[in-house]
């Protein structure tokens, strides 16, 4: 009756599955990534728990300090992972590390399993002291490489702008002494000139290019040059045409369907034709064709200009106006008495 009863005991067990005899039981282990380490370096103990998906447990690790000798730095979260039959993993690291160098037999890592109390292995940690060397015993070294700070421009704005101010500083300081040695007022900036009705500019430039004695130089297409220049700024401003931008040829097409030029039409023809002989052929003028062409240049302004009426003086008296033909004679006039 006996062997029947065990047997059939044998049999029971043996029909259970295997999980359900090993679900029952937690597992632990801890694991060390360096078994060997420098005094002040770090080792990561890694620990594993093995247990049943309903178990409730609970591994107890200490505070700060793993063992005498021992400081514990960093306790990672847990990792929990569900394997197969019902198992569940739980995973978990303990960043460690020493000053004082020995060969430690680490404690067993605690877990509470419900009203038991699990310990893991134990494993083992030499601590060792940086070699010293007995010929220069006061010769130092450090335990780690010196790391370089991360370059942040947020450090250095305070020097930029010291910078960039004191460069501002000295180009104000030169700008005030170059004015004053110039005698001109530090503001730069001046009200624009009144512009002066087209034909008063125009005979204020060829004054200038009358006084300048350009021709008499040699330089004769800078001559033709200014003054047909000018008397194409002339036209602009007097008639509207775009003379900048045209040929001779488009010029005088232009004036001559104009009626107020009709008299000056030859004038004008005569300045155009010989300047482009003298820019474009490399004709050397005459010197009586050079004051010829001064001369028209006078007569086409004065006898196209517009004569504004100037209003009756306080008397009454009216001033005496002269006609565009009658200014244009006397101004014709005066150059021949100045020659």
């Amino acid at each position: 009756m006996r062997k029947r009863f065990w047997l059939l005991v044998l049999m029971i067990l043996c029909s259970l599955p295997e999980g359900r005899l090993v679900a029952q039981r937690t597992l632990i282990d801890v694991a060390i990534d360096s078994a060997a380490i420098l005094i002040g370096e770090q080792t990561t103990l890694r620990l594993t728990v093995t247990t049943d998906k309903n178990q409730p447990v609970q591994v107890l690790i200490p505070r700060d300090t793993l063992m005498r000798g021992v400081e514990l730095l960093e306790v990672s979260k847990p990792d929990s992972t569900l394997i197969e039959n019902d198992r569940l993993v739980i995973k978990q690291d303990l960043l460690i590390t020493s000053f004082d160098s020995s060969l430690y037999l680490l404690p067993p890592v605690l877990v509470a399993d419900g009203g038991d109390t699990i310990a893991s292995n134990q494993v083992a940690l030499k601590v060792s002291t940086i070699p010293v060397n007995t010929d220069r015993p006061n010769e130092f070294f450090d335990i780690k490489q010196v790391w370089d700070p991360p370059f942040v421009w947020t450090d250095y704005y305070p020097i930029l702008l010291g910078i960039l101010f004191a460069l501002l500083l000295a180009v104000l300081i030169w700008y005030i002494l170059k004015r004053r040695r110039e005698r001109k007022s530090l503001i730069p900036f001046k009200k624009p000139e009144p512009q002066l009705p087209p034909h008063e500019q125009a005979i204020k430039e060829l004054d200038e290019i009358k006084a300048t004695k350009i021709w008499q130089q040699g330089r004769n297409k800078e001559y033709y040059t200014q003054i047909t220049d000018t008397l194409r700024r002339y036209l602009v401003g007097r008639f509207g045409i775009n003379a900048m931008e045209m040929t001779s040829g488009e010029i005088l097409d232009a004036i001559n369907k104009n009626t107020e030029a009709e008299s000056v039409y030859n004038n004008l023809s005569q300045i155009l034709s010989l300047s482009d002989f003298v820019k474009f052929a490399k004709l050397v003028p005459l010197p009586d064709e050079n004051d010829l062409s001064l001369m028209n240049a006078y007569l086409f302004v004065n006898q196209t200009k517009v004569v504004e009426k100037p209003a009756t003086d306080s008397e009454g008296e009216k001033p005496t106006v002269l006609s565009s033909d009658k200014s244009a004679e006397i101004t014709v006039n005066k150059e021949r008495s100045e020659k």
